[in-house]
């Protein structure tokens, strides 16, 4: 299989996503194409055990400032490393192509380069987004941000056969985000599009679902939103999760100091016991003041792990004509390899000829 990776973007480039290739191929043992400035990389790859890899890399003398815009940067910098690496998947030189660089430059690239699906009208992002029961799949998660009701509906469409054929959901239930479960809650375009998402025939279509509930209840499989507010519920959960993650994490450290500290008198006090009771005495109280914070240890860790962006690598990038994995700006050499993992599940699994192929036999929303 071959991969191409922009290895000039994102946060840590090149240091990260070098690393990051570098453990990808040794895991999977795959072509890992690095695009970028070629000094660079070949500079940071000399700092690795790079023998038996196959990891040739293609210079790329311009790049995507993240002031830019989009649309413009690409098509005025052609030799940009999103743009030589897309063109590598069009022309079937690559399976696949995987950025934390310029996300929009990433998005507008897969769509003039690629193009899209045959009846897509707008691509979208798909998230896995975590909840108490799993996760859910949030769409579109910043991809297209002024959307008509119709690109909802094709949004939900796609999240259906995505969820059906990659992520094994017999009937995946369809919810749209909104502020409130009424029909009548929501913006003109949050009502429109739940007027026709009552009328799909192919959907399980279950109503309006509140962020919390799509957090809590685990009512919905899939969860429609325009790009937008797509991304401000996504970064807003980051936000959240990390929030709780290091308030508790903080809370454990600060009871186990105290703990420590109450600990020490009585410890004091059974280094006066004679004979071997002493140190049962002081191995049990400290154990006994100590045990409670350490116990919680665990459970905050594995909280910690299934909310790591890191764990999931990147977004899928689902109506084009090709893959396209856009990952997290601050990304580091795991989350590089995840998503090198992402898109090479996606080929393995033929996600763009899956979700096209099913499309064709479901009757697709036109824009208006």
């Amino acid at each position: 299989m071959r991969i191409v990776l922009d290895a000039s973007g994102g946060d840590h480039a090149p240091q990260a996503t070098v690393a990051g290739a570098i453990a990808a191929a040794r895991t999977w043992g795959d072509q890992i194409i690095l695009v970028g400035d070629e000094a660079s990389i070949r500079a940071e790859l000399a700092k690795h055990d790079t023998s038996n890899l196959d990891l040739p890399v293609v210079n790329a003398p311009e790049m995507i400032e993240m002031t830019e815009h989009p649309a413009q940067a690409i098509r005025r910098k052609r030799n940009s490393s999103v743009a030589i690496g897309l063109r590598l998947v069009r022309d079937g030189e690559a399976d696949a192509f995987v950025s934390a660089g310029h996300s929009g430059a990433t998005m507008a690239g897969a769509l003039f380069i690629l193009g899209r699906i045959r009846g897509i009208e707008r691509p979208c992002l798909v998230t896995h987004f975590p909840t108490v029961h799993g996760h859910a799949l949030l769409l579109d998660s910043g991809a297209t941000t002024d959307c008509k009701p119709e690109y909802l509906v094709q949004f939900a469409q796609m999240g259906n056969v995505y969820a059906q054929k990659i992520v094994n959901i017999a009937m995946p239930r369809i919810g749209l985000l909104a502020n409130g479960e009424e029909a009548n809650k929501g913006d003109k375009l949050v009502q429109d599009t739940h007027v026709l998402l009552q009328q799909r025939s192919d959907l399980t279509f279950i109503g309006n679902v509140e962020p919390k509930d799509m957090l809590i209840n685990g009512s919905a499989d899939v969860v429609v939103a325009d790009g937008f507010v797509g991304n401000l519920v996504l970064k807003f959960g980051e936000g959240v999760f990390k929030m709780i993650t290091t308030a508790a994490s903080n809370n454990i450290k600060a009871e186990w100091r105290k703990n420590l500290v109450l600990g020490l008198l009585p410890a004091l006090v059974a280094l006066t016991l004679p004979g071997k009771g002493r140190w049962r005495a002081l191995i049990a109280g400290l154990t006994g003041l100590t045990l409670p914070a350490s116990m919680a240890v665990a459970p905050l860790l594995a909280l910690r792990k299934r909310m790591d962006y890191r764990s999931h690598g990147g977004a899928p990038l689902l109506g084009v004509n090709g893959i396209a994995i856009v990952a997290h700006g601050k990304s580091d050499a795991l989350a590089i390899q995840n998503a090198i993992g992402q898109a090479r599940n996606a080929v393995e699994q033929r996600v763009v000829a899956t979700i096209s192929h099913a499309l064709e036999t479901v009757e697709l929303v036109p824009s208006a």
